[in-house]
């Protein structure tokens, strides 16, 4: 791609010390061949060296960064302005020389309460410029997922927005696979058929997979569902385990519960 075709992106921020320079230095390194990439400041301060050994840790070339001022740009036309935090979008909220304008709130690295906050907030920005890649030029930066089936993301939210469907989800994840009496053990539910409805909801989304043994269905996470799918499963039950912690306490105390033995194989 020329010059000539390569796209404008101006990332703005309030010191040009760390998000915007975090920024710049990540798109250049991901897509050099299809944007010409600048940060600025709205009150600039120095390139806080935490920023610079987070891009350095991951071998993206810094020599270029720099603090300078928004009025550097004054007049320029870029194809995309991208605010990084909000005093910049509140005093840059529409930039006349621009074709669009996002705004992309981050907290600020160097006052975050947590270890690496650098190199979070580098992965925080690394995921949306991948949003951004994907949206600019899909056919080579749009994500091929490697699920074997199309899932409709519409179906599989909407089976998120259940408790009885959302806690067996989770609890299916936990602990692979459980059988209907399980279930209803876990979620203390004494209605079968409210559970198979539920069920059957995410059955026919192909969310959940069930087969059969003796009077039994055994249920779990469709293993063909795209990675997308499986990753907010994974977060979700991770990041909420206190959500399904008394159902997970009730299945150890179960008594007659089915072996795995028995159907093994």
């Amino acid at each position: 791609m020329t010059n000539n075709q390569r796209k404008r992106i101006l990332f703005l921020c309030t010191g040009n010390s760390a998000r915007s320079q975090l920024a710049q230095a990540l798109l250049t390194h991901r897509a050099s061949d299809y944007f010409d990439v600048f940060s600025a400041g709205m009150a600039p301060e120095t390139v806080d060296e935490r920023a610079v050994k987070a891009l350095s840790d991951l071998d993206i070339d810094t020599s270029v960064l720099y603090s300078k001022p928004f009025s550097d740009f004054d007049g320029q036309h870029f194809d995309t302005v991208i605010t990084l935090c909000e005093d910049a979008q509140a005093q840059c909220r529409e930039y006349d020389n621009a074709t669009q304008q996002l705004a992309w709130h981050l907290p600020d690295p160097k006052t975050r309460q947590q270890a690496h906050a650098f190199s979070k907030t580098l992965q925080e920005i690394d995921d949306l410029i991948s949003l951004f890649l994907a949206a600019e030029f899909p056919e080579q930066f749009a994500v091929q997922d490697s699920g074997d089936i199309a899932l409709n993301p519409i179906d599989f939210y909407k089976g998120l927005t259940d408790d009885i469907r959302l806690r067996t989800l989770m609890l299916t994840h936990y602990h692979g696979e459980l059988c209907v009496c399980e279930l209803m053990e876990a979620l203390d539910e004494e209605s079968q058929p409210k559970l198979s409805r539920n069920l059957a909801v995410l059955k026919k989304s192909n969310i959940i997979v069930g087969r059969k043994h003796g009077q039994w269905v055994f249920y779990r996470i469709n293993p063909q569902l795209p990675q997308w799918a499986k990753s907010v499963l994974a977060q979700t039950t991770r990041h909420n385990i206190s959500l399904i912690k008394e159902s997970i306490n009730a299945l150890k105390a179960m008594s007659n519960r089915p072996s795995k033995d028995r159907f093994c194989g």
